[in-house]
């Protein structure tokens, strides 16, 4: 069955950095885009950035462009996400996800917090 599992989220201060990871299997990997959104407190979950399945094409949220790096590893079947110059609107839980066959598949996410 397919799997996300997600991980590399933490406590960071503005202006730090973090890298998340998405380690992905029961599905061919390296076949479908991915993507990776953010839910925080009392927000609606949003599309962060998502990237074409042979990692060419890659597209970003405006409060997010310039600051994030979506990337993948098909060899090794990991999504990850690069997130630099970090500030406290960025603090939510980050979820990695799949569309296969019609269905949407996330992860359990993984908490970033941003606070000095």
């Amino acid at each position: 069955q397919v799997q996300l599992v997600e991980s590399g989220g933490g406590l960071v201060q503005p202006g730090g950095s973090l890298r998340l990871s998405c380690a992905a299997s029961g599905f061919t990997f390296s076949s479908y885009g991915m993507s990776w959104y953010r839910q925080a407190p009392g927000k609606e979950r949003e599309l962060v950035a998502t990237i074409t399945s042979a990692g060419g094409g890659t597209n970003y949220a405006d409060s997010v462009k310039g600051r994030f790096t979506i990337s993948r590893d098909n060899a090794k079947n990991t999504l990850y996400l690069q997130m630099n110059s970090l500030k406290p609107e960025d603090a939510a839980v980050y979820y990695c996800r799949v569309v296969r066959q019609g269905l949407g598949y996330w992860g359990q996410g993984t908490q970033v917090t941003v606070s000095s």
